[in-house]
């Protein structure tokens, strides 16, 4: 150390992955229940139509670090997977912004990028190429994925005859079968039995520990946040409750239900 630097100009300064600032979400909804598509166009064209506007999430900024394996928690429609899919990119916000710096592995929705129709042969090219992995990436990647799932005497049969625990392995299988920046998890390690939930741990780990991704896990149980998770957000009702040390934000989260 020179005599011109002090502690704080050698510490490693963080560096962002993820930068939520100041978001808003706000969702346009019919103030009326329509029982049929022809009463929703006979109400827009008569400009009867009346929508009321929901409020998803109400200014919430926060910041994910690389290395950071950052857990969200709230109660069922607090807007947990509104935040994740705006992160994710498949929703824009009303207002504010995200910024997102580096390659992403979305395991938002149980089954989405697949095609029940296909087998999970099929399945595993198709949302390989959704993910943008390239025909030989996967062809390389492909045995890796198939043992990590351990569904390899079911690769050729469709998809709609999966159990939900089928369709977790193999989404799981194939969204860690590269590196990426950042690894979003949500609530798929809640599906399936527990010895492949632990199992999808030690992969988060390995991840982690070995690769240096960054992970942002929604998860219902704050013992696995708690387990797995340096920092957290706890949003409830669209609302920015806290954010900090993972286990400070679960023990007042879980105050929440004393």
């Amino acid at each position: 150390m020179s005599a011109t630097d002090t502690p704080e100009s050698t510490a490693a300064t963080p560096e962002p992955v993820v930068v939520v600032d100041h978001v808003n979400m706000v969702f346009n909804m019919a103030s009326e229940r329509l029982n049929s598509l022809k009463e929703y166009f006979l109400a827009l064209v008569k400009g009867k139509l009346m929508f009321k506007e929901f409020r998803a999430l109400n200014d919430i900024s926060f910041t994910v670090n690389r290395g950071d394996v950052f857990g969200l928690v709230g109660t069922n429609g607090s807007g947990k997977s509104t935040m994740l899919k705006i992160i994710a990119g498949v929703l824009e916000p009303t207002n504010g912004s995200c910024r997102v710096n580096g390659t992403i592995a979305p395991l938002i929705e149980l089954g989405a990028g697949f095609d029940f129709e296909l087998t999970a042969r099929e399945n595993i090219y198709l949302n390989g190429a959704l993910l943008g992995y390239s025909k030989q990436f996967i062809e390389e990647a492909f045995d890796d994925i198939v043992d990590f799932a351990e569904l390899r005497d079911f690769l050729d049969v469709p998809l709609k005859n999966y159990s939900s625990g089928m369709v977790a392995r193999i989404a799981f299988a194939i969204a860690t079968a590269t590196k990426p920046d950042l690894l979003i998890v949500d609530e798929v390690l809640s599906v399936g039995d527990f010895l492949f939930q632990q199992k999808c741990e030690q992969r988060i780990n390995s991840l982690i520990n070995d690769d240096h991704v960054t992970v942002l896990i929604v998860s219902h149980s704050t013992e696995q946040i708690e387990r797995l998770c340096n920092r957290c957000v706890w949003i409830e009702k669209g609302q920015l409750r806290m954010v900090g040390p993972a286990q400070e934000v679960c023990q007042a989260y879980r105050s929440l239900g004393q």
